[in-house]
Protein backbone atom coordinates (compact mmCIF):
# COMPACT_ATOMS: atom_id res chain seq x y z
CA UNK A 1 0.00 0.00 0.00
CA UNK A 2 1.32 3.43 -0.91
CA UNK A 3 2.26 5.78 1.86
CA UNK A 4 -0.65 8.19 2.31
CA UNK A 5 0.38 11.82 2.14
CA UNK A 6 -1.81 14.52 3.66
CA UNK A 7 -2.37 17.13 0.94
CA UNK A 8 -4.70 20.10 0.99
CA UNK A 9 -6.36 21.44 -2.13
CA UNK A 10 -5.62 25.13 -2.61
CA UNK A 11 -7.49 27.65 -4.72
CA UNK A 12 -5.59 29.05 -7.68
CA UNK A 13 -5.55 32.83 -7.94
CA UNK A 14 -7.57 34.25 -10.81
CA UNK A 15 -4.54 35.94 -12.28
CA UNK A 16 -2.66 32.63 -12.32
CA UNK A 17 -5.57 30.88 -14.03
CA UNK A 18 -5.26 33.24 -16.95
CA UNK A 19 -1.54 32.45 -17.21
CA UNK A 20 -2.08 28.68 -16.91
CA UNK A 21 -4.67 28.73 -19.70
CA UNK A 22 -1.93 29.81 -22.06
CA UNK A 23 0.37 26.94 -21.03
CA UNK A 24 0.40 23.51 -22.54
CA UNK A 25 -0.61 21.05 -19.83
CA UNK A 26 2.03 18.64 -18.57
CA UNK A 27 1.88 15.32 -16.75
CA UNK A 28 3.90 13.44 -14.15
CA UNK A 29 4.64 10.01 -15.60
CA UNK A 30 5.16 7.65 -12.68
CA UNK A 31 5.29 4.17 -14.14
CA UNK A 32 5.23 2.11 -17.37
CA UNK A 33 4.25 -1.52 -17.81
CA UNK A 34 4.77 -3.88 -20.78
CA UNK A 35 1.14 -5.07 -20.90
CA UNK A 36 -2.33 -3.63 -20.37
CA UNK A 37 -3.38 -5.90 -17.50
CA UNK A 38 -0.34 -5.05 -15.37
CA UNK A 39 -0.74 -1.33 -16.13
CA UNK A 40 -4.43 -1.40 -15.17
CA UNK A 41 -3.64 -3.12 -11.87
CA UNK A 42 -0.97 -0.53 -11.03
CA UNK A 43 -3.22 2.38 -12.02
CA UNK A 44 -5.90 1.02 -9.67
CA UNK A 45 -3.37 0.90 -6.79
CA UNK A 46 -2.20 4.47 -7.39
CA UNK A 47 -5.78 5.76 -7.79
CA UNK A 48 -6.64 4.46 -4.32
CA UNK A 49 -4.06 6.83 -2.82
CA UNK A 50 -3.56 9.72 -5.23
CA UNK A 51 -5.79 12.10 -7.21
CA UNK A 52 -5.62 12.66 -11.00
CA UNK A 53 -4.35 9.18 -11.92
CA UNK A 54 -4.60 8.41 -15.65
CA UNK A 55 -3.35 5.60 -17.88
CA UNK A 56 -2.34 5.89 -21.54
CA UNK A 57 -0.90 3.68 -24.25
CA UNK A 58 2.70 4.71 -25.02
CA UNK A 59 3.25 2.70 -28.19
CA UNK A 60 5.53 -0.27 -28.74
CA UNK A 61 3.36 -2.43 -26.45
CA UNK A 62 3.97 -0.24 -23.35
CA UNK A 63 1.40 1.48 -21.13
CA UNK A 64 2.11 4.46 -18.89
CA UNK A 65 0.53 5.79 -15.69
CA UNK A 66 0.54 9.57 -15.25
CA UNK A 67 -0.81 12.24 -12.90
CA UNK A 68 -2.38 15.40 -14.28
CA UNK A 69 -2.80 17.36 -16.38
CA UNK A 70 -1.26 20.24 -14.44
CA UNK A 71 0.31 23.60 -15.13
CA UNK A 72 4.06 23.11 -15.31
CA UNK A 73 4.86 25.03 -12.13
CA UNK A 74 2.31 22.99 -10.19
CA UNK A 75 3.54 19.74 -11.72
CA UNK A 76 7.12 20.50 -10.67
CA UNK A 77 6.06 21.11 -7.05
CA UNK A 78 3.87 17.99 -6.91
CA UNK A 79 6.74 15.96 -8.42
CA UNK A 80 9.18 17.21 -5.77
CA UNK A 81 6.81 16.50 -2.88
CA UNK A 82 5.70 13.06 -4.05
CA UNK A 83 9.31 12.02 -4.74
CA UNK A 84 10.53 13.22 -1.35
CA UNK A 85 7.68 11.45 0.43
CA UNK A 86 8.27 8.21 -1.47
CA UNK A 87 4.73 8.16 -2.86
CA UNK A 88 5.92 7.78 -6.44
CA UNK A 89 9.12 6.22 -7.88
CA UNK A 90 12.27 8.34 -7.94
CA UNK A 91 12.46 8.04 -11.73
CA UNK A 92 9.09 9.79 -12.22
CA UNK A 93 9.34 12.78 -14.56
CA UNK A 94 7.47 15.57 -16.34
CA UNK A 95 5.93 14.40 -19.65
CA UNK A 96 4.09 16.18 -22.45
CA UNK A 97 0.70 15.16 -23.85
CA UNK A 98 2.40 14.23 -27.13
CA UNK A 99 3.98 11.22 -25.37
CA UNK A 100 0.57 9.60 -24.83
CA UNK A 101 -1.91 7.77 -27.06
CA UNK A 102 -5.28 6.22 -26.25
CA UNK A 103 -6.41 6.43 -22.61
CA UNK A 104 -7.18 3.16 -20.80
CA UNK A 105 -7.66 4.44 -17.23
CA UNK A 106 -10.08 5.52 -15.86
CA UNK A 107 -12.24 3.35 -18.08
CA UNK A 108 -14.09 5.47 -20.62
CA UNK A 109 -12.20 8.69 -19.80
CA UNK A 110 -10.52 10.92 -22.38
CA UNK A 111 -8.63 13.78 -20.73
CA UNK A 112 -5.77 14.32 -23.17
CA UNK A 113 -7.34 17.38 -24.75
CA UNK A 114 -8.74 19.05 -21.64
CA UNK A 115 -7.11 21.95 -19.82
CA UNK A 116 -5.11 21.75 -16.63
CA UNK A 117 -6.73 20.69 -13.36
CA UNK A 118 -6.15 22.16 -9.92
CA UNK A 119 -3.10 20.39 -8.57
CA UNK A 120 -2.83 18.91 -5.06
CA UNK A 121 -0.25 21.08 -3.32
CA UNK A 122 1.26 20.64 0.18
CA UNK A 123 -0.61 22.29 3.00
CA UNK A 124 1.16 25.37 4.27
CA UNK A 125 2.81 24.79 7.67
CA UNK A 126 1.07 26.36 10.62
CA UNK A 127 2.34 29.84 11.45
CA UNK A 128 3.95 29.89 14.92
CA UNK A 129 2.69 32.33 17.50
CA UNK A 130 4.68 35.57 17.35
CA UNK A 131 6.98 36.13 20.30
CA UNK A 132 6.94 39.90 19.95
CA UNK A 133 4.17 42.39 19.60
CA UNK A 134 2.73 42.78 16.12
CA UNK A 135 2.29 40.27 13.27
CA UNK A 136 5.25 38.42 11.78
CA UNK A 137 6.08 39.93 8.38
CA UNK A 138 8.31 38.88 5.53
CA UNK A 139 11.14 41.26 4.71
CA UNK A 140 10.23 43.54 1.83
CA UNK A 141 11.64 42.58 -1.54
CA UNK A 142 13.82 44.91 -3.59
CA UNK A 143 12.29 47.79 -5.46
CA UNK A 144 12.75 47.78 -9.27
CA UNK A 145 15.56 50.31 -8.93
CA UNK A 146 17.31 48.20 -6.25
CA UNK A 147 16.78 45.05 -8.36
CA UNK A 148 18.33 46.75 -11.36
CA UNK A 149 21.34 47.83 -9.31
CA UNK A 150 21.89 44.30 -8.00
CA UNK A 151 21.42 42.98 -11.54
CA UNK A 152 24.38 45.10 -12.71
CA UNK A 153 26.64 43.10 -10.38
CA UNK A 154 25.94 39.85 -12.29
CA UNK A 155 28.64 38.38 -14.51
CA UNK A 156 27.86 37.60 -18.13
CA UNK A 157 27.79 33.87 -17.32
CA UNK A 158 25.24 34.51 -14.53
CA UNK A 159 23.07 36.57 -16.89
CA UNK A 160 23.23 33.79 -19.48
CA UNK A 161 22.21 31.26 -16.80
CA UNK A 162 19.09 33.34 -16.11
CA UNK A 163 18.22 33.38 -19.83
CA UNK A 164 18.68 29.61 -19.98
CA UNK A 165 16.40 29.19 -16.97
CA UNK A 166 13.77 31.46 -18.54
CA UNK A 167 14.04 29.47 -21.75
CA UNK A 168 13.50 26.25 -19.79
CA UNK A 169 10.47 27.85 -18.07
CA UNK A 170 8.98 28.45 -21.51
CA UNK A 171 8.94 32.24 -21.48
CA UNK A 172 12.10 33.10 -23.46
CA UNK A 173 12.87 32.18 -27.07
CA UNK A 174 15.79 34.47 -27.89
CA UNK A 175 19.55 34.04 -28.03
CA UNK A 176 21.57 33.16 -24.92
CA UNK A 177 23.81 36.23 -25.01
CA UNK A 178 23.64 37.75 -21.51
CA UNK A 179 22.05 40.91 -22.91
CA UNK A 180 18.80 41.82 -21.15
CA UNK A 181 16.91 43.41 -24.04
CA UNK A 182 13.20 43.63 -24.75
CA UNK A 183 12.83 39.86 -25.31
CA UNK A 184 14.47 38.98 -22.00
CA UNK A 185 12.49 41.66 -20.11
CA UNK A 186 9.20 40.37 -21.56
CA UNK A 187 10.20 36.83 -20.58
CA UNK A 188 10.94 38.00 -17.01
CA UNK A 189 7.57 39.76 -16.84
CA UNK A 190 5.71 36.69 -18.04
CA UNK A 191 7.54 34.51 -15.50
CA UNK A 192 6.75 36.98 -12.69
CA UNK A 193 3.05 36.91 -13.63
CA UNK A 194 2.98 33.11 -13.58
CA UNK A 195 4.66 32.98 -10.17
CA UNK A 196 2.42 35.66 -8.64
CA UNK A 197 5.11 38.33 -8.27
CA UNK A 198 4.70 42.01 -9.12
CA UNK A 199 5.15 42.32 -12.87
CA UNK A 200 8.10 44.68 -13.48
CA UNK A 201 10.25 42.89 -16.06
CA UNK A 202 13.21 43.13 -13.64
CA UNK A 203 13.96 40.15 -11.40
CA UNK A 204 14.86 40.86 -7.80
CA UNK A 205 17.63 38.95 -6.08
CA UNK A 206 15.06 36.69 -4.39
CA UNK A 207 13.21 36.08 -7.65
CA UNK A 208 16.44 35.13 -9.40
CA UNK A 209 17.04 32.55 -6.66
CA UNK A 210 13.52 31.13 -7.12
CA UNK A 211 13.94 30.95 -10.91
CA UNK A 212 17.25 29.08 -10.65
CA UNK A 213 15.88 26.78 -7.94
CA UNK A 214 12.97 25.86 -10.21
CA UNK A 215 15.40 25.31 -13.08
CA UNK A 216 17.66 23.05 -11.02
CA UNK A 217 14.85 21.14 -9.30
CA UNK A 218 14.69 18.73 -12.23
CA UNK A 219 18.04 17.37 -11.03
CA UNK A 220 16.81 16.75 -7.48
CA UNK A 221 17.46 13.23 -6.27
CA UNK A 222 20.23 12.46 -8.77
CA UNK A 223 23.00 13.07 -6.24
CA UNK A 224 25.16 15.14 -8.59
CA UNK A 225 28.72 15.13 -7.25
CA UNK A 226 32.15 15.62 -8.78
CA UNK A 227 33.81 12.23 -9.31
CA UNK A 228 37.53 11.98 -10.06
CA UNK A 229 38.36 8.68 -11.75
CA UNK A 230 42.15 8.43 -11.52
CA UNK A 231 42.37 5.33 -13.74
CA UNK A 232 40.32 6.88 -16.55
CA UNK A 233 41.94 10.29 -16.12
CA UNK A 234 38.54 12.02 -16.03
CA UNK A 235 36.89 14.33 -13.52
CA UNK A 236 33.22 15.33 -13.91
CA UNK A 237 29.84 15.65 -12.25
CA UNK A 238 28.13 12.26 -11.94
CA UNK A 239 24.62 11.27 -10.77
CA UNK A 240 25.97 9.33 -7.79
CA UNK A 241 22.47 8.76 -6.45
CA UNK A 242 21.65 6.80 -9.60
CA UNK A 243 24.85 5.02 -10.69
CA UNK A 244 27.97 3.64 -9.01
CA UNK A 245 31.29 2.30 -10.27
CA UNK A 246 31.19 -1.37 -11.29
CA UNK A 247 34.33 -2.25 -13.26
CA UNK A 248 36.96 -1.28 -15.81
CA UNK A 249 36.90 -2.97 -19.18
CA UNK A 250 39.23 -1.23 -21.63
CA UNK A 251 38.48 1.39 -22.89
CA UNK A 252 35.48 1.91 -20.57
CA UNK A 253 34.87 2.58 -16.90
CA UNK A 254 31.43 1.12 -16.20
CA UNK A 255 29.08 2.93 -13.78
CA UNK A 256 25.88 0.89 -13.38
CA UNK A 257 22.39 1.53 -12.01
CA UNK A 258 21.90 1.53 -8.24
CA UNK A 259 18.11 1.37 -8.06
CA UNK A 260 14.89 2.09 -9.88
CA UNK A 261 16.33 4.45 -12.52
CA UNK A 262 17.70 2.15 -15.22
CA UNK A 263 20.70 4.30 -16.12
CA UNK A 264 24.27 3.59 -17.18
CA UNK A 265 27.29 5.88 -17.44
CA UNK A 266 30.44 4.91 -19.30
CA UNK A 267 33.66 6.89 -19.06
CA UNK A 268 35.67 6.44 -22.25
CA UNK A 269 39.44 6.70 -22.03
CA UNK A 270 42.21 5.36 -24.26
CA UNK A 271 45.41 6.42 -25.96
CA UNK A 272 45.16 6.74 -29.75
CA UNK A 273 45.03 8.85 -32.87
CA UNK A 274 42.39 9.75 -35.44
CA UNK A 275 42.31 6.19 -36.78
CA UNK A 276 41.63 4.91 -33.26
CA UNK A 277 38.90 7.54 -32.81
CA UNK A 278 37.18 6.54 -36.06
CA UNK A 279 37.43 2.87 -35.12
CA UNK A 280 35.81 3.55 -31.75
CA UNK A 281 33.03 5.46 -33.52
CA UNK A 282 32.28 2.44 -35.74
CA UNK A 283 32.49 -0.11 -32.91
CA UNK A 284 30.17 1.82 -30.61
CA UNK A 285 27.42 1.79 -33.21
CA UNK A 286 27.37 -2.01 -33.04
CA UNK A 287 26.70 -1.99 -29.28
CA UNK A 288 23.28 -2.79 -27.89
CA UNK A 289 23.40 0.30 -25.64
CA UNK A 290 23.41 2.54 -28.75
CA UNK A 291 20.02 2.04 -30.48
CA UNK A 292 19.99 2.60 -34.22
CA UNK A 293 17.60 5.56 -34.41
CA UNK A 294 19.08 8.96 -33.65
CA UNK A 295 21.51 11.58 -34.95
CA UNK A 296 25.24 10.96 -35.06
CA UNK A 297 28.15 13.05 -36.24
CA UNK A 298 31.85 12.32 -36.72
CA UNK A 299 34.38 15.11 -37.09
CA UNK A 300 38.17 15.04 -37.46
CA UNK A 301 38.81 15.02 -33.71
CA UNK A 302 35.46 14.22 -32.09
CA UNK A 303 32.16 12.42 -32.49
CA UNK A 304 28.69 12.35 -30.97
CA UNK A 305 26.22 9.46 -31.04
CA UNK A 306 22.56 9.57 -30.03
CA UNK A 307 20.48 6.41 -30.18
CA UNK A 308 16.92 5.95 -28.96
CA UNK A 309 14.20 3.33 -28.89
CA UNK A 310 10.96 2.80 -26.96
CA UNK A 311 12.69 2.27 -23.61
CA UNK A 312 15.95 4.27 -23.54
CA UNK A 313 18.04 7.10 -24.97
CA UNK A 314 21.82 6.79 -25.28
CA UNK A 315 24.13 9.74 -25.89
CA UNK A 316 27.91 9.62 -26.37
CA UNK A 317 30.34 12.56 -26.60
CA UNK A 318 34.03 11.88 -27.33
CA UNK A 319 37.02 14.06 -28.26
CA UNK A 320 40.66 13.44 -29.21
CA UNK A 321 43.28 15.70 -27.61
CA UNK A 322 47.06 15.21 -27.29
CA UNK A 323 46.95 11.54 -28.24
CA UNK A 324 44.19 10.71 -25.74
CA UNK A 325 40.59 9.81 -26.61
CA UNK A 326 38.22 10.66 -23.78
CA UNK A 327 34.50 11.15 -23.33
CA UNK A 328 31.41 9.61 -21.82
CA UNK A 329 28.14 7.82 -22.60
CA UNK A 330 24.88 8.20 -20.67
CA UNK A 331 22.06 5.69 -21.14
CA UNK A 332 18.80 6.98 -19.65
CA UNK A 333 15.13 5.85 -19.61
CA UNK A 334 13.12 7.11 -22.60
CA UNK A 335 10.55 9.83 -21.95
CA UNK A 336 12.51 11.58 -19.19
CA UNK A 337 14.00 13.93 -21.76
CA UNK A 338 13.96 17.13 -19.72
CA UNK A 339 16.00 15.62 -16.92
CA UNK A 340 18.28 13.71 -19.30
CA UNK A 341 19.23 16.76 -21.37
CA UNK A 342 19.89 18.83 -18.25
CA UNK A 343 22.06 16.07 -16.85
CA UNK A 344 24.03 15.78 -20.10
CA UNK A 345 24.67 19.54 -20.13
CA UNK A 346 25.86 19.56 -16.52
CA UNK A 347 28.14 16.58 -17.10
CA UNK A 348 29.65 18.08 -20.24
CA UNK A 349 30.24 21.48 -18.62
CA UNK A 350 32.05 19.82 -15.73
CA UNK A 351 34.07 17.36 -17.86
CA UNK A 352 37.82 17.72 -17.23
CA UNK A 353 40.81 15.67 -18.35
CA UNK A 354 43.39 14.55 -15.84
CA UNK A 355 46.55 12.51 -16.32
CA UNK A 356 46.37 8.98 -17.67
CA UNK A 357 44.14 6.67 -19.68
CA UNK A 358 42.62 3.27 -18.95
CA UNK A 359 45.32 0.66 -19.67
CA UNK A 360 44.71 -1.96 -22.35
CA UNK A 361 45.09 -4.67 -19.71
CA UNK A 362 42.25 -3.29 -17.57
CA UNK A 363 39.28 -5.58 -17.06
CA UNK A 364 38.47 -9.25 -16.89
CA UNK A 365 39.60 -11.97 -19.24
CA UNK A 366 35.97 -12.75 -20.15
CA UNK A 367 35.61 -13.37 -23.87
CA UNK A 368 32.44 -13.85 -25.89
CA UNK A 369 31.57 -13.35 -29.53
CA UNK A 370 28.63 -11.13 -28.55
CA UNK A 371 30.60 -8.90 -26.14
CA UNK A 372 32.91 -5.92 -26.69
CA UNK A 373 34.63 -4.58 -23.57
CA UNK A 374 31.93 -6.13 -21.40
CA UNK A 375 29.11 -4.60 -23.47
CA UNK A 376 26.66 -6.59 -25.54
CA UNK A 377 26.79 -6.24 -29.30
CA UNK A 378 23.45 -5.46 -30.91
CA UNK A 379 22.05 -8.66 -32.38
CA UNK A 380 19.06 -9.33 -34.66
CA UNK A 381 15.91 -11.02 -33.41
CA UNK A 382 16.48 -13.80 -35.93
CA UNK A 383 18.52 -14.46 -39.05
CA UNK A 384 17.68 -16.62 -42.03
CA UNK A 385 19.08 -17.13 -45.52
CA UNK A 386 18.24 -15.69 -48.92
CA UNK A 387 19.74 -15.63 -52.41
CA UNK A 388 20.44 -13.11 -55.16
CA UNK A 389 18.20 -13.20 -58.23
CA UNK A 390 19.69 -10.32 -60.23
CA UNK A 391 22.89 -8.30 -60.56
CA UNK A 392 21.45 -5.33 -58.64
CA UNK A 393 21.28 -7.42 -55.48
CA UNK A 394 17.57 -8.27 -55.30
CA UNK A 395 17.06 -11.14 -52.84
CA UNK A 396 14.49 -13.91 -52.47
CA UNK A 397 13.95 -15.15 -48.91
CA UNK A 398 11.38 -16.71 -46.61
CA UNK A 399 8.54 -14.56 -45.26
CA UNK A 400 9.55 -15.67 -41.75
CA UNK A 401 12.75 -13.61 -42.06
CA UNK A 402 10.95 -10.27 -42.55
CA UNK A 403 7.69 -10.51 -40.58
CA UNK A 404 7.19 -7.85 -37.86
CA UNK A 405 10.71 -6.44 -38.24
CA UNK A 406 11.63 -2.83 -37.52
CA UNK A 407 14.30 -3.17 -40.20
CA UNK A 408 15.77 -5.86 -42.43
CA UNK A 409 19.40 -6.19 -43.47
CA UNK A 410 21.34 -8.22 -46.03
CA UNK A 411 24.67 -9.57 -44.78
CA UNK A 412 24.25 -7.69 -41.47
CA UNK A 413 24.86 -4.12 -42.61
CA UNK A 414 23.03 -3.45 -45.90
CA UNK A 415 19.55 -2.04 -45.28
CA UNK A 416 16.85 -3.66 -47.42
CA UNK A 417 13.23 -2.89 -48.26
CA UNK A 418 10.54 -5.56 -48.53
CA UNK A 419 9.33 -5.21 -52.13
CA UNK A 420 6.91 -8.17 -52.16
CA UNK A 421 5.63 -10.18 -49.21
CA UNK A 422 3.54 -13.26 -50.03
CA UNK A 423 2.59 -14.70 -46.64
CA UNK A 424 0.34 -17.32 -48.17
CA UNK A 425 3.25 -18.92 -49.97
CA UNK A 426 5.90 -17.93 -47.43
CA UNK A 427 8.20 -15.91 -49.68
CA UNK A 428 9.48 -12.31 -49.77
CA UNK A 429 11.43 -10.18 -52.24
CA UNK A 430 13.99 -7.71 -50.83
CA UNK A 431 15.47 -4.68 -52.56
CA UNK A 432 18.76 -3.38 -51.07
CA UNK A 433 18.92 0.36 -50.39
CA UNK A 434 22.34 0.46 -52.08
CA UNK A 435 23.23 -1.40 -55.27
CA UNK A 436 25.21 -4.58 -54.60
CA UNK A 437 27.56 -6.64 -56.79
CA UNK A 438 26.74 -10.34 -56.22
CA UNK A 439 29.44 -12.94 -56.92
CA UNK A 440 26.74 -15.22 -58.35
CA UNK A 441 23.05 -14.96 -59.26
CA UNK A 442 20.39 -17.71 -59.15
CA UNK A 443 19.46 -19.39 -62.42
CA UNK A 444 16.35 -21.53 -62.18
CA UNK A 445 16.39 -25.10 -63.49
CA UNK A 446 14.43 -25.53 -66.74
CA UNK A 447 13.96 -29.28 -66.40
CA UNK A 448 12.39 -31.32 -63.61
CA UNK A 449 15.01 -33.41 -61.77
CA UNK A 450 14.55 -37.12 -61.29
CA UNK A 451 13.43 -38.52 -57.95
CA UNK A 452 16.27 -39.59 -55.64
CA UNK A 453 18.69 -37.34 -57.52
CA UNK A 454 21.23 -35.37 -55.49
CA UNK A 455 20.40 -31.86 -54.31
CA UNK A 456 22.35 -29.23 -52.37
CA UNK A 457 21.05 -26.57 -49.97
CA UNK A 458 23.08 -23.44 -49.23
CA UNK A 459 22.43 -21.31 -46.17
CA UNK A 460 23.66 -19.66 -42.99
CA UNK A 461 23.00 -22.69 -40.81
CA UNK A 462 24.19 -20.96 -37.63
CA UNK A 463 22.47 -17.62 -38.35
CA UNK A 464 25.63 -15.74 -39.23
CA UNK A 465 27.92 -16.94 -36.43
CA UNK A 466 30.33 -18.47 -38.95
CA UNK A 467 30.26 -15.43 -41.24
CA UNK A 468 29.82 -17.47 -44.43
CA UNK A 469 27.19 -19.85 -45.85
CA UNK A 470 27.61 -23.60 -45.67
CA UNK A 471 26.49 -26.42 -47.96
CA UNK A 472 24.27 -29.37 -47.00
CA UNK A 473 23.77 -32.28 -49.42
CA UNK A 474 20.82 -34.64 -49.71
CA UNK A 475 18.32 -36.11 -52.17
CA UNK A 476 15.00 -35.19 -53.78
CA UNK A 477 12.39 -37.50 -52.21
CA UNK A 478 9.26 -36.23 -54.02
CA UNK A 479 8.12 -33.39 -56.27
CA UNK A 480 4.99 -32.90 -54.15
CA UNK A 481 4.24 -32.26 -50.51
CA UNK A 482 2.98 -34.89 -48.07
CA UNK A 483 -0.61 -34.02 -48.97
CA UNK A 484 0.06 -33.83 -52.69
CA UNK A 485 0.80 -30.08 -52.82
CA UNK A 486 2.15 -29.39 -56.34
CA UNK A 487 4.14 -26.31 -55.31
CA UNK A 488 6.32 -28.15 -52.77
CA UNK A 489 9.22 -30.56 -53.11
CA UNK A 490 10.07 -32.98 -50.32
CA UNK A 491 13.76 -33.33 -49.55
CA UNK A 492 15.85 -35.73 -47.54
CA UNK A 493 18.42 -33.36 -46.09
CA UNK A 494 19.56 -32.33 -42.62
CA UNK A 495 19.35 -28.53 -42.34
CA UNK A 496 19.08 -26.04 -39.47
CA UNK A 497 16.63 -23.13 -38.94
CA UNK A 498 19.13 -20.60 -40.29
CA UNK A 499 19.17 -22.38 -43.67
CA UNK A 500 15.51 -21.47 -44.33
CA UNK A 501 15.19 -19.08 -47.27
CA UNK A 502 18.35 -20.39 -48.94
CA UNK A 503 18.47 -21.89 -52.44
CA UNK A 504 18.10 -25.60 -53.19
CA UNK A 505 20.10 -26.60 -56.27
CA UNK A 506 20.31 -29.65 -58.50
CA UNK A 507 23.60 -31.31 -59.42
CA UNK A 508 23.92 -29.03 -62.44
CA UNK A 509 23.70 -25.79 -60.44
CA UNK A 510 20.11 -24.93 -61.35
CA UNK A 511 17.87 -23.64 -58.54
CA UNK A 512 15.01 -26.04 -57.85
CA UNK A 513 13.39 -23.97 -55.12
CA UNK A 514 13.78 -22.25 -51.77
CA UNK A 515 14.17 -24.11 -48.48
CA UNK A 516 11.17 -23.49 -46.22
CA UNK A 517 11.22 -23.17 -42.41
CA UNK A 518 10.24 -26.19 -40.37
CA UNK A 519 6.48 -26.00 -39.88
CA UNK A 520 4.78 -26.48 -36.51
CA UNK A 521 2.06 -28.95 -37.54
CA UNK A 522 1.75 -30.74 -34.22
CA UNK A 523 3.36 -33.81 -35.78
CA UNK A 524 7.01 -34.73 -35.35
CA UNK A 525 8.45 -35.55 -38.78
CA UNK A 526 11.39 -37.92 -39.13
CA UNK A 527 14.86 -36.37 -39.06
CA UNK A 528 16.00 -35.11 -42.42
CA UNK A 529 12.51 -34.39 -43.86
CA UNK A 530 12.43 -30.84 -45.25
CA UNK A 531 10.43 -28.99 -47.88
CA UNK A 532 11.30 -26.52 -50.61
CA UNK A 533 9.01 -24.07 -52.39
CA UNK A 534 9.00 -24.96 -56.09
CA UNK A 535 10.91 -22.78 -58.57
CA UNK A 536 7.74 -21.99 -60.56
CA UNK A 537 6.19 -20.34 -57.51
CA UNK A 538 9.35 -18.29 -57.01
CA UNK A 539 9.33 -17.21 -60.62
CA UNK A 540 5.70 -16.14 -60.26
CA UNK A 541 6.54 -14.03 -57.17
CA UNK A 542 9.41 -12.39 -59.05
CA UNK A 543 7.00 -11.57 -61.87
CA UNK A 544 4.82 -9.75 -59.29
CA UNK A 545 7.90 -7.65 -58.53
CA UNK A 546 8.31 -6.88 -62.26
CA UNK A 547 11.32 -9.14 -62.71
CA UNK A 548 12.09 -11.94 -65.16
CA UNK A 549 13.86 -14.91 -63.58
CA UNK A 550 16.92 -16.27 -65.38
CA UNK A 551 16.84 -19.97 -66.36
CA UNK A 552 19.42 -22.63 -67.12
CA UNK A 553 19.52 -26.15 -68.56
CA UNK A 554 21.17 -27.92 -65.64
CA UNK A 555 20.60 -31.51 -66.67
CA UNK A 556 24.35 -32.22 -66.79
CA UNK A 557 26.12 -32.36 -63.40
CA UNK A 558 28.93 -29.90 -62.75
CA UNK A 559 32.04 -30.23 -60.60
CA UNK A 560 31.11 -30.15 -56.86
CA UNK A 561 33.63 -27.34 -56.30
CA UNK A 562 31.95 -25.22 -58.98
CA UNK A 563 28.53 -26.09 -57.54
CA UNK A 564 29.59 -24.98 -54.06
CA UNK A 565 31.12 -21.76 -55.40
CA UNK A 566 27.95 -20.87 -57.29
CA UNK A 567 25.65 -21.76 -54.38
CA UNK A 568 27.58 -19.89 -51.69
CA UNK A 569 28.17 -16.93 -54.01
CA UNK A 570 24.45 -16.31 -54.41
CA UNK A 571 23.48 -16.98 -50.76
CA UNK A 572 23.13 -14.10 -48.29
CA UNK A 573 22.33 -13.64 -44.61
CA UNK A 574 18.94 -11.97 -44.04
CA UNK A 575 18.45 -10.49 -40.55
CA UNK A 576 15.34 -9.20 -38.79
CA UNK A 577 15.92 -6.43 -36.23
CA UNK A 578 13.64 -5.04 -33.54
Amino acid sequence: MLKRVMLAWVMVLASAVGAFAQEDPVWIQIEAQPNLNAATDRARVYAAELPDVNGFALGGGWYGIALGPYARSDAEQVLRVYRSEGVIPRDSYIALSSAFRQQFWPVGANVLNRGVVEAPLPAAPATPEPTVEGPATEPADETPAQAQRSERQLTRAEREDLQIALQWAGTYQGAIDGAFGRGTRNAMATWQERKGFDVTGILTTRQRVVLLQDYNSVLDGLGLQVVRDETAGIEMLMPTGVVAFEKYQYPFAHYSALGDIEATVLLISQAGDQTTLFGLYDIMQTLDIVPLDGPRERKDRSFTLVGQDATRVSETRVTLEDGQIKGFTVVWPAGDEERRTRLMDEMEKSFARTDGTIPVSAGTSEQAIDLVSGLEIRTPRLSRSGFFVDRRGTVLTTAEAVNSCTRVTIDSDVEAEVSVLDDARGVAVLKPETTLAPRAVARFAEVQPRLQSEVAAAGFSFEGVLGAPSMTFGTLSDVRGLNGEPDLARLSVNTLPGDAGGPVLDAGGGVLGMLLPETQTGRALPDGVRFALDREVLQDVLAQAGMAAAGTNSAAPIDPIDLSEAATGMTVLVSCWD
